[in-house]
């Protein structure tokens, strides 16, 4: 079966507008929007598990007395000095989480221990000059970043999204504790969300917003998810609750919230942030297939395809259900879906692009948007994942910056926790046409192969890599990504080693490698999933311009096959480069057996038409890469000595 992977068969052109059109045919009334109970509706509180409020309360216990530190202006410009952002972002995230530690432990003992500190907290934010991070410190798409902040101009990148959301939900749980020490609290707080977040909103346009055929990615739900929560979490004031639920949407003399130069005739009301929310997520929706894979893998599904579930539930939520029916749109299925399809085994994960093979656990939000999307398979792996995580309920740094998060945690732990997890997950074989992943499995062996193009979003030079894991353990591996600097997202991007092809599962040719960009692609792709030996096949000539440059007619096939029934892998390369060094990254030390065998772990390899030229180790010093791996990796490189080279691992 011919499956020519093609972004431009599978991007949508023709953009649909279902959330735009949904959002233009609601006229009724906003509802409140009230995930979980507020602080002072004790009884709640009361009935969660005791265990659970232990944890909480020790977290907060734990920042007692925190001294939320000061950003000075030398961290922020720091990144645009010497390219170091994980300084600054320390700092950052360090204090969010602190903050949200401390309004947990309130929320559930409920005895004004942890307010003062809350408070130190929620200032301290406040008075941040910005809350974009250095990184994101720019305008216009993929342009450099500013040294500092214009304090005139709020940037809203994702963390300024994310800390408008924590302030909202900070304000929406502890109304009342605050409103009893000093109502400027929330109209401080109030103060900073218009500024800083409603007002550029809807006054200026950031990429992420989307427009016409520029491509998205999670960055557009992720945002859209914050200013959604931020809008209808925070309990506005008389004055700004009139404002927001008011019909007019053209200038008049005392409009909400029009620029101060009296120049845009976009007010900032709930129906236009509705209108606005919804136009991004079909944009972000374009540049899916009908398949749902997301392009940008495993880890960024948490903050793409679930804050799409997190957009769309506010927005379902605030519209009395008008947009139920968009869960059930197959294309949204699919998304939800995809994380099941992508996972190995315990905490691993097939991997690509930017992605770790530790991509965290599943939890309550997997679990959600399983049953928001009427699929139990999804409901029964999140379960079991929670469970096998023990219930964690910060998975990272980032994810634990967001209190929503949090707080959904705690009021379907229980649930989760309860659930009856026996049922047997089987693994699925898929196809993705839309990223060209092809993902299957035998008793012993899942494995994974990339097709498609070095355009996406993350991009690793990987198109035609090959991942192997044997009984659930690595044995062909993707390294993943190291720390992100200021090289990573530049035009210096594939000077770091781990962009490139020569440090995935991939053939030197001629000395050189893959290239970045849509054009350097996979060919002539075949699949057949049916039957005992699923395989792939497809031309990778295309994706090495420079070897093209010095073989004009280069041809460099490359077919992997499962044979299910011995639990076999067999690649099979064939070319007419004369100049070719295949190179394999593995976890475990390859050991040599004899002439043209290995063993790599609990797998044995065999190869034909090359010769042995050596074995690196890959020294795993950085601290992102040693998170997703526990030693050294090491790379095989064999010289081809034939037009035909094949591998075989049991």
């Amino acid at each position: 079966m011919n499956n020519q992977n093609n972004k431009t068969a599978y991007a949508n052109h023709n953009i649909e507008k279902r959330f735009l059109e949904t959002a233009e045919t609601f006229h009724g009334t906003f509802q409140s929007f009230r995930p979980f109970p507020k602080a002072s509706m004790q009884t709640s509180y009361e009935t969660l598990p005791e265990s659970l409020k232990e944890k909480l309360i020790q977290a907060g216990e734990e920042k007692l007395n925190y001294s939320f530190p000061v950003i000075r202006a030398t961290d922020y410009m720091r990144f645009k000095r010497d390219g170091d952002r994980a300084a600054f972002e320390a700092l950052y995230f360090a204090k969010r989480n602190a903050l949200n530690d401390l309004i947990q432990a309130e929320c559930v003992e409920h005895q004004g221990r942890f307010l003062d500190d809350i408070l130190n907290g929620i200032y301290s934010i406040c008075e941040e000059t910005a809350w974009q991070l250095p990184a994101h410190n720019s305008y216009i798409r993929d342009t450099p970043q500013l040294i500092l902040p214009d304090v005139t101009r709020p940037v809203m990148d994702l963390f300024a999204c994310e800390t408008g959301a924590l302030l909202a939900c900070a304000a929406y749980l502890l109304e009342e504790e605050f409103n009893a020490v000093s109502p400027y609290i929330l109209t401080c707080i109030e103060d900073n969300l218009k500024r800083r977040i409603l007002l550029p909103y809807l006054t200026a346009h950031f990429w992420w917003m989307g427009h016409d055929d520029e491509p998205m990615c999670n960055w557009t739900v992720w945002c859209t998810q914050n200013v959604l929560l931020t809008t209808f979490l925070m309990p506005w004031s008389v004055e700004m609750s009139s404002r927001l639920s008011s019909p007019v949407r053209t200038f008049c003399g005392n409009a909400p919230l029009f620029l101060p130069e009296n120049t845009s005739d976009t007010v900032v009301t709930l129906q236009a942030i509705l209108h606005k929310a919804a136009e991004s997520c079909d944009y972000f929706l374009k540049d899916y297939g009908n398949d749902g894979c997301c392009e940008e893998g495993a880890q960024y599904y948490r903050h793409a395809g679930l804050c799409l579930y997190g957009a769309m539930t506010v927005l379902n939520t605030v519209t009395d259900g008008h947009f139920d029916t968009l869960f059930r749109w197959d294309k949204v299925k699919n998304i939800a879906s995809y994380i099941l399809n992508v996972h190995v085994n315990d905490k691993y994960y097939f991997n690509f692009a930017d992605c770790s093979p530790i991509a965290g656990r599943a939890g309550v939000r997997e679990y959600l948007f399983g049953k928001a999307t009427g699929q139990e398979d999804l409901c029964l792996f999140a379960a079991k994942d929670f469970q096998a995580g023990q219930g964690q309920l910060v998975t990272d740094e980032v994810n634990g910056g967001n209190l929503f998060y949090r707080m959904q945690t705690v009021f379907h732990y229980e649930e989760l926790m309860k659930q009856d997890t026996s049922g047997t997950l089987s693994h699925r074989d898929v196809y993705y046409p839309s990223v060209g992943l092809f993902l299957v499995h035998s008793d012993t062996l899942d494995l994974a192969v990339k097709a498609g193009d070095n355009a996406d979003s993350h991009n690793h030079n990987d198109t035609g890599s090959i991942t192997l894991y044997k009984n659930g353990l690595p044995v062909l591996a993707d390294i993943g990504v190291e720390t992100y600097t200021r090289k990573t997202f530049s035009p210096r991007r594939y000077e770091i080693w781990t962009m490139q092809s020569g440090y995935h599962n991939l053939p030197t040719i001629c000395g050189t490698d893959q290239k970045d960009g849509v054009e350097y692609r996979a060919e002539n792709v075949m699949t057949v999933l049916t039957g005992a030996e699923p395989s792939i096949s497809m031309e990778l000539a295309a994706a090495y311009p420079a070897a093209q440059a010095i073989v004009p007619d280069l041809t460099y096939v490359r077919r992997v096959t499962l044979k299910k029934s011995s639990n076999t892998v067999v690649l099979e390369d064939h070319t007419n480069a004369q100049d070719v060094i295949l190179n394999f990254i593995t976890y475990e030390k390859p050991v040599i057996l004899s002439d043209g065998k290995l063993s790599i772990g609990e797998a044995s390899a065999s190869f034909e038409g090359a010769d042995l030229l050596a074995i690196e180790t890959l020294p795993i010093t950085d601290a992102r890469l040693k998170t997703a791996w526990d030693h050294d990796l090491y790379r095989i490189r064999l010289k081809g000595s034939d037009a035909g080279f094949r591998l075989t691992i049991q």
